[in-house]
């Protein structure tokens, strides 16, 4: 292992993972990533890998539209094929309060040039054939919305950094850091130490601990969340279907199984078991929206973490009491779709270059003004 690195970036998750690409391809040298396990062990294995431009505040929607540009050219650009695949996303409305947000909603992602639009319940039918129309009002669509392999993303991100000269150390936990005078850092793991001149905090679950580290606290927290995977059947639907009213969201993957999850908020833990308990509240509020699936067999559930913030919405860019300390977390369960720009903007801060998007609103010192990030389109 190296014992000296320009940029030290902590957790090889898809944060850490596009980071350190854009990094590389900005030109940065001598870069290094440290993953206490394996590549996606983290929240970014457990995720349910949706990817939506379907938001109600600006900054969010940019963010997933730049990401969603990204994706479309990303097999291309790093070689791999990552199973992105533009089935859309159907978005249910339950309320006439719902409606009229998803109104305000529609006008600004068409605004930022997002294909979305209302749906009639007939159209929502030929959508996603299965659906209950009983169980909604109205509902938006946008076609250009998706769905990726979390592990194949992560992945073809690694390969392409590690063809651009980073260096990945998998087993590698940084257990604790020294800042020294000078404004650099000390790094050290379970293998020895790496000395560097800047940290990036990718390390999901754990971002408060690594903050710690370095003397200075974040409004991060784990919170545990739970997926279910059906037996594979025949193709039914291609879109993601999405409450946020009842925190729920289903969708068939290409091999046939369906994925589908439910926001439930939990006391603050890094426990990732799974429980009976989400099995049957889940079931109960899926057939419901899709009768077809009480016919089909669970095959596997799995618990992750969400990394929450109190306002929900991520923590981007320097430490205001860390020079050189940066930061990638607290995406709240969104963090997989609007990872390839973050990590764009976030390797332009980290270099020194101005940011394609300003994302200022996201630093972390809107806490101590009051001005949180209130995002009305959230699942759990």
């Amino acid at each position: 292992m190296v014992r000296s690195a320009d940029i030290v970036i902590i957790g090889g998750g898809i944060i850490g993972c596009a980071t350190a690409y854009e990094l590389a391809k900005l030109g940065a040298k001598n870069v290094v990533v440290l993953e206490k396990s394996y590549i996606t062990s983290g929240s970014t294995g457990r995720c349910g890998a949706g990817v939506r431009q379907q938001w109600g505040l600006k900054l969010n929607a940019l963010l997933a539209k730049k990401s969603v540009e990204i994706f479309e050219c990303l097999e291309a650009e790093l070689g791999m094929d990552i199973e992105f695949r533009q089935g859309g996303y159907l978005v249910l409305a339950h309320t006439e309060k719902q409606v009229e947000q998803f109104k305000k909603n529609i006008a600004l992602q068409n605004s930022l040039g997002i294909p979305s639009r209302f749906v009639t319940k007939e159209e929502a039918k030929e959508i996603c054939p299965p659906i209950n129309t009983d169980s909604f009002i109205v509902a938006t669509y946008c076609p250009t919305d998706g769905h990726a392999n979390p592990f194949l993303t992560t992945f073809a991100y690694q390969r392409a950094a590690e063809r651009l000269g980073v260096k990945f150390y998998r087993y590698t936990e940084a257990q604790a850091i020294t800042k020294n005078s000078d404004g650099t850092f000390v790094v050290h793991t379970n293998r020895g130490d790496i000395s560097t001149q800047k940290i990036l905090n990718a390390a999901g679950p754990w971002a408060r601990e690594v903050a710690n580290m370095v003397g200075v606290d974040i409004p991060t927290h784990p919170e545990r969340h739970q997926i279910m995977v059906t037996e594979p059947v025949a193709p039914l639907f291609d879109t993601m279907v999405i409450s946020f009213q009842i925190g729920i969201y289903v969708q068939q993957v290409p091999h046939g199984s369906f994925v589908l999850g439910i926001g439930e908020k939990e006391e603050p833990s890094h426990n990732i078991n799974s429980t009976w308990q989400f099995l049957e509240h889940i079931i109960g509020e899926l057939v419901r929206i899709l009768p077809i699936m009480s016919n089909l067999r669970v095959v596997r559930q799995w618990a992750g973490s969400y990394t929450k913030t109190p306002d929900s919405a991520p923590i981007l860019g320097e430490h205001p009491e860390a020079p050189n300390f940066f930061m990638a977390v607290g995406f709240s369960g969104h963090g997989f779709m609007v990872a390839p720009m973050t990590a764009r903007v976030t390797a332009q801060m980290m270099l020194g270059q101005r940011p394609e998007i300003d994302v200022s609103p996201l630093f972390l010192d809107r806490f101590e003004r009051g001005e949180l990030i209130v995002e009305p389109s959230v699942v759990g």
